[in-house]
C-alpha cells in the first residue's frame, strides 16, 4: 500500500485529508509540524509528501528546503493559503513538485497525488526495454538497433511511459496530466502534434509500433 505523510498544522484540515486519502486506498500519517514530518522521515519511507506552508517550528519552504539539500526527491504537493505568483514561485524553488491553494477540492487533490505517484514511479525505474530498443531516462536516449537518440524530454516522457505498459491505452487527457502537468493550460492537441513526431522518428521501428485508438488514445505494442 503507497503511503502518504501530511504535514498540517490544522487538526480538522490534517484529519479530513487522512480520511479522504485512506478511503482512496492509501496509508496516510499525520503530523503538525515541518520538524515532527523531517522526524517521520527519518523513521519511515512515504511514497509521497503532502504538505502546509505556514506551520510553526518548520515551515513548508523550510521541510521542502531540507529534503533536497539531502538528496531526498519524494514528491511534495504544497498546500497553502497563500494565492499570489511570488509564494507559488518561492515553493517551487524550495523544491516542491506540485502547488494547490486553500480551500482545497479533496476530489482534485486525489488526482494530483495520482499524477504526482505516476511520475515517480515513471522517474524512479530510470530504464524501460522494448525488444531491443532501450530507453535511459537519465540521459533521454533511445538506442535501437541501427542508432541512439536523444529526444526532446515531453517525446522522451510520452514514449517512455507508454512502452512501459505495452497494449494498455492511454487517453490523452492521462498523458496530458502525468507528463505536462494537471494544471497545464495546452490542449490534448499537443499529444497529438508529439506522438506524430515520434512515430516519424521511430517508422522504421521492428520493435515496437504507436497505434490510434480513435476517440480514445493511444498505445504502444510489441511487434
Amino acid at each position: 500500500m503507497l503511503k502518504i505523510l501530511i504535514a498540517e498544522d490544522d487538526r480538522e484540515l490534517r484529519a479530513l485529508f487522512a480520511h479522504v486519502l485512506t478511503k482512496n486506498g492509501y496509508s496516510v500519517k499525520g503530523v503538525a509540524n515541518g520538524r515532527e514530518a523531517l522526524d517521520a522521515l527519518d523513521g519511515d519511507y512515504f511514497d509521497i509528501i503532502i504538505s502546509d506552508i505556514m506551520m510553526p517550528v518548520v515551515d513548508g519552504y523550510e521541510l521542502v528546503r531540507t529534503l533536497r539539500e539531502a538528496g531526498n526527491t519524494t514528491p511534495v504537493l504544497m498546500i497553502t493559503a497563500k494565492d499570489t505568483f511570488d509564494d507559488m514561485r518561492r515553493g517551487f524553488l524550495a523544491g516542491t513538485d506540485d502547488y494547490m491553494v486553500k480551500p482545497i477540492n479533496v476530489n482534485e487533490m486525489v488526482l494530483r497525488v495520482q499524477a504526482l505517484l505516476r511520475r515517480a514511479q515513471m522517474i524512479s525505474e530510470r530504464r524501460q526495454v522494448i525488444g531491443n530498443t532501450v530507453m535511459e531516462i537519465d540521459s533521454l536516449t533511445v538506442t535501437t538497433e541501427t542508432e541512439s537518440l536523444v529526444l526532446p524530454q515531453k517525446e522522451f516522457m510520452l514514449l517512455y511511459k507508454m512502452a512501459a505498459s505495452p497494449g494498455k491505452i492511454f487517453t490523452r487527457h492521462q498523458l496530458m496530466d502525468d507528463i505536462w502537468g494537471y494544471d497545464n493550460e495546452s490542449d490534448t492537441h499537443t499529444v497529438d502534434v508529439h506522438i506524430g513526431r515520434l512515430r516519424d522518428r521511430f517508422r522504421d521501428s521492428t520493435d515496437f509500433k504507436i497505434v490510434t485508438m480513435r476517440g480514445v488514445g493511444y498505445k504502444v505494442i510489441k511487434l
